[in-house]
């Protein structure tokens, strides 16, 4: 091969969907989206640079009448230094990802001849998703050439994501060839001397789950930002007509604007948003609120998730009586975002996201390069951005006066509103633009081309098992929490065997609440939370909801019935709304003056009610379709995660924790106040009741079933010696 030029020769290999210099058609299909527009952004950011003499582009070439012949050009240049270069992979025709695996052992063949015939090699090789990656270490190790790889999404995070929507174990595995594809992402890691994310958050949450995770081997990079399509306001922007389109309902249309802009789903927390303005006379005073939630035509036809929220927007604005002060579009493009954006910048206003887990923030990134100042959750990426840009607030997204303070400061004080302008404008082009991530980016690579820096990688071991073989799951209440020290201890002990062991949370409280006790007390996030008794199942990373759950237990659940038929009834009393759900009813229960709890049961199935009643702590009780609890959605969770029963440890402390603790489950009852509850299971197998309250108990019973090792009741292992 010819000697290499001083100045950098850079391959970027990005194999699925289809990819072009111009006119990208992001959105034509799930493998067409925002990964081609980050990989053609930043081989144009990198071929701009002075000491990049060349840049290529390379993916797979596609010869299928359904498409535009331009995916068929073996190669196609974009400037003097850079090129998208299209190599041929088995089949010409287009085809999903999903069914690219048995072509890319070909298509490293190719790439190998082709740069074996252009007589070069490049600097450095960087892959982009699973696939490309197991082409990269293919060529990699092959030619001796130094590997970058960026994830953008991987195998073990996604599967919690399709299973949440509903689809099986073995649908996944036929369906998306998932082994696969983990184990490919399994060898990249092997094989890269960097992978670059795009945020904290992201290396913590879904890389440190790999066997080949090497924390040095990791980089942030976040990825740049168009300023030339997200820009501070020109002039027009209050004269235009999606301007006249949104304030056409507003009483005082002249106000700052507030926005938030999402998708209608119940973690961006719009409705919290909603609650605090509208609880906010102040707040109502100084701005009007806009809210940018997807598109809808017919709520109605929209997905049950999507109508939930919409649901739940609506009743609050009602609620506080604010539709002359909140203005919802109903429609808008892709190209408008800008321009909403810039339309509350021109206004004076803000930018708000609540979500309650954000892991980067693109949003956000996009307002400030707006000139919009911001407020956002305490979580993830917001912290870096806000750290980096110094462009408004952080708030906690579970408490509506922190939203409120934040607003209402920015919008009185002008002189901070115009401070977080300027400085939101300096910060994104220093931290966010492409040139400043193409800045990063070189000064990353350079040492490895020169090797001058070499990963030195620690001993790992692979586990037996391709996914998580164990489960941890407890309360939150009298369990988790309850003794400070002791549950630090504990979250150490979960970290250091997160590779093995799932750990899921089961609790009698809401979702939201859930999430703020769990703050309090900085529980990590699980990867499973199972709230409001057992009717609500959601996943990590992100809290996807489990909507398969919830169409399960929707059977012959008729709440409005169970209301009217125990309304009046002595020794019940409604718990705050706050507390009900949509599929639990929650009552305060009266021990003395109550009928017992059987009684209740019986009224109700008189009236053709099939209900599932949990009672927690003496004093509250839950009222669930009968097709839900905590111990069937424990149940539903391991089968789905293909988890055995013997190898799930459940931590309980109360009565509703009762049938999660029966069974080939291995239980422990920790010694709080309240476990006489639970008396009737002593001598029940796999049941141990410790002798510590809290979470030592726990400790002290994962101790007793040496659970990371030999997982096993001691009574019978004794029994078969």
């Amino acid at each position: 091969m010819a000697k290499k030029s001083d100045k950098l020769h850079i391959v970027l290999l990005s194999i699925h969907g289809l990819i072009r210099g111009e006119n990208l058609e992001l959105g034509r299909d799930a493998d067409t989206g925002g990964q081609i527009l980050y990989v053609l952004e930043l081989a144009q950011a990198l071929a701009r640079q002075a000491c990049v003499e060349k840049v290529e582009l390379i993916t797979r070439r596609v010869v299928d009448s359904d498409i535009d012949d331009d995916y068929a050009a073996p190669l196609e240049n974009l400037a003097d230094n850079l090129s998208i270069v299209r190599i041929d992979a088995g089949s010409d025709a287009y085809i999903p990802k999903e069914q690219l695996w048995d072509h890319l052992d070909v298509f490293s063949d190719n790439v190998v001849n082709y740069f074996r015939e252009k007589g070069t090699l490049p600097n450095i090789l960087h892959s982009h998703y699973a696939d490309a990656g197991y082409v990269g270490a293919n060529v990699a190790n092959q030619l001796g050439i130094p590997l970058i790889h960026t994830g953008h999404s991987l195998g073990r995070v996604k599967r919690h994501r399709l299973l949440a929507g509903g689809l099986s174990a073995q649908e996944i595995e036929e369906r998306y060839s998932m082994t696969r594809r983990i184990e490919a992402e399994e060898t990249v890691l092997a094989t890269a001397e960097r992978v670059i994310t795009s945020t904290k958050q992201e290396i913590r949450e879904q890389y440190e789950l790999y066997d080949h995770y090497q924390p040095d081997q990791m980089r942030v990079i976040p990825p740049g930002t168009n300023l030339k399509l997200f820009m501070p306001p020109v002039g027009d922007e209050l004269t235009s007509p999606l301007y006249a389109d949104i304030v056409k309902h507003l009483k005082e249309p002249g106000k700052p604007i507030i926005l938030a802009l999402s998708r209608p789903d119940r973690r961006k927390n719009i409705a919290a948003l909603i609650d605090a303005f509208g609880q906010s006379e102040r707040l109502q005073d100084l701005a009007n609120l806009v809210i940018v939630a997807g598109n809808r035509d017919d709520i109605d036809e929209l997905d049950d998730g999507a109508q939930e929220v919409f649901h739940e927007l609506l009743v609050a604005i009602d609620r506080y009586d604010i539709y002359s002060k909140v203005s919802m579009p109903k429609h808008h493009v892709r190209e408008q975002v800008s321009l909403f954006y810039r339309i509350a910048a021109a206004s004076g206003g803000v930018f708000v996201n609540p979500a309650l887990t954000e892991p980067f923030g693109l949003t956000l990134i996009e307002a400030a390069a707006s000139g919009l100042p911001i407020v956002a959750t305490e979580d993830g990426g917001p912290r870096d951005i806000i750290a980096n840009c110094r462009n408004g607030f952080l708030i906690d997204p579970l408490d509506s006066g922190s939203i409120q303070t934040a607003l209402i400061t920015l919008l009185e004080d002008k002189k901070t509103w115009q401070e977080c302008v300027s400085q939101c404008l300096t910060g994104v082009c220093e931290h966010y633009s492409w040139q400043a991530h193409a800045e990063r980016y070189l000064s990353l690579i350079q040492p490895i081309v020169e090797r001058s820096e070499v990963l030195t990688r620690v001993p790992m071991r692979r586990r037996k098992e391709l996914y998580r073989d164990r489960a941890i799951v407890s309360d939150l209440d009298q369990n988790l929490v309850g003794d400070e020290y002791a549950l630090q201890q504990l979250i150490d002990v979960l970290q250091q065997n997160r590779k093995s062991n799932k750990f899921a949370i089961a609790t009698g409280r809401r979702f939201d609440s859930a999430l703020r006790l769990m703050k309090k007390y900085n529980i990590p996030e699980p990867d499973i939370l199972i709230t409001s008794g057992g009717t609500e199942i959601y996943y990590a990373p992100k809290f996807s909801a489990d909507v398969a759950w919830s169409k399960h237990i929707d059977y012959h659940w008729s709440p409005h019935k169970v209301k009217s038929i125990l309304a009046g009834l002595p020794g019940l009393k409604p718990q705050p709304k706050s507390e009900q759900s949509r599929y639990k009813i929650s009552y305060y229960i009266d021990p003395e003056t109550a009928p017992i709890i059987e009684q209740i049961n019986s009224l109700l199935h008189k009236e053709e009610q099939s209900v599932h009643l949990q009672m927690a702590f003496g004093q509250y009780l839950d009222i669930l379709p009968i097709r839900a609890s905590k111990g069937l959605a424990l149940r539903y969770v391991a089968d789905r995660w293909q988890i055995p029963l013997e190898k799930v440890f459940v931590a309980g402390g109360s009565g509703a924790d009762e049938d999660m603790m029966r069974g080939n489950t291995l239980a422990a009852v920790v010694a709080n106040r309240h476990h006489e509850e639970l008396s009737q299971l002593v001598d029940i197998e796999r049941v141990y009741f410790a002798s510590k309250p809290f979470a030592s108990g726990i400790l002290e019973s994962l101790e007793y079933y040496d659970f990371f090792n030999q997982c096993i009741d001691p009574k019978e292992k004794t029994v078969s010696a």
